[in-house]
């Protein structure tokens, strides 16, 4: 039943990424696009008023979905020279608590973020004239997918046999943590 539970949720996981993934490149082609024609114009023709704009907003979206990513894959910046030196169930309490702490951080984002949203409600941008919250959705959108992830991130660690390529702490080329040596991990 677990073993259910925790798939399901890592195709869930799997799905988001793949689309997070597709968005984020499709923002990051409009922002060079958009900075391209930016230079070109303003060299040759007259400048365009809202290629900046599009470009600032696209670099907002390309940072919280690239985050998002970043964190599915364990690739933000952690510290773990002590960690690794402490016993095998140490270590696990520790990454434990590290995914709560980031869940609730996750959770105080996206209602700071909704908050924020609410606040610039009915609010269009300069040159775009674009909705604010439209700008800024992806915020509580990019929060609730880390506490997704997180979420999957804490199941792995509570039920680790269920973690991909586990095959148990004697396993050839892992440590006592059961974790890859290759720095490929997938959650922090």
């Amino acid at each position: 039943m677990t073993g259910k539970i925790i798939n399901g949720v890592d195709a869930l996981c799997s799905r988001i990424d793949a689309v997070v993934g597709i968005i984020a490149f499709c923002a990051l082609l409009t922002m060079i696009t958009a900075i391209s024609m930016q230079i070109v114009f303003r060299v040759y023709f007259q400048a365009l008023p809202w290629s900046e704009e599009l470009s600032r907003y696209m670099l907002v979206w390309l940072t919280f979905l690239g985050a998002t990513m970043a964190y599915r894959r364990g690739l933000h910046i952690t510290v773990t020279f002590v960690v690794g030196l402490l016993p095998d169930i140490v270590r696990r309490l520790i990454r434990t608590a590290t995914i709560a702490a980031s869940i609730f951080f996750f959770a105080a984002g996206m209602w700071y973020a909704l908050s924020y949203i609410e606040f610039q409600s009915g609010q269009v941008t300069a040159s775009l004239r674009l909705p604010i919250p439209l700008i800024y959705s992806v915020m509580p959108f990019s929060f609730a997918v880390m506490i997704l992830y997180g979420l999957h991130a804490l199941l792995l660690e509570m039920f680790p046999g269920h973690q991909p390529g586990y095959r148990g702490k004697k396993a050839e080329g892992q440590g006592q943590d059961s974790q890859p040596r290759d720095g490929n991990k997938q959650w922090p």
